[in-house]
């Protein structure tokens, strides 16, 4: 199964809408998203999609797990290291919990203020 798929369904109801919505809003025919469970999507529909979500295509395509889209001058952009640390995983796959996402921000904090 291609990750596009769970990607958009993700999306879709953190803004609280159907695939079916998705797919009216799009001008796309019926199950045309679901489809893409099995087979590859096109270049264009990912494009209108990850517009659509105003997240980057390689986020749909599953290449990064940061949804923005990458401008210029984004390299020297502030970073949120909570949030960094949040989406991190422990080595055996575990999630964090709120006490390693902290310590970890406030070690990072810690090096950075130390440069």
């Amino acid at each position: 199964m291609f990750p596009t798929y769970e990607k958009i369904k993700e999306l879709a109801d953190k803004r609280g809408i159907s695939l079916t919505k998705l797919e009216e809003d799009l001008g796309y025919s019926r199950n045309t998203l679901y489809k893409l469970k099995s087979q590859k999507p096109n270049a264009e529909r990912i494009s209108e999609i990850a517009d659509y979500f105003n997240v980057s295509t390689d986020y749909l395509l599953g290449r990064t797990e940061n949804p923005k889209i990458a401008k210029d001058g984004d390299a020297s952009a502030p970073l949120d290291l909570r949030d960094i640390a949040a989406q991190s995983m422990l080595f055996d796959g575990k999630p964090l919990t709120e006490e390693d996402i902290d310590f970890i921000t406030a070690v990072l904090e810690a090096h950075l203020k130390n440069k």
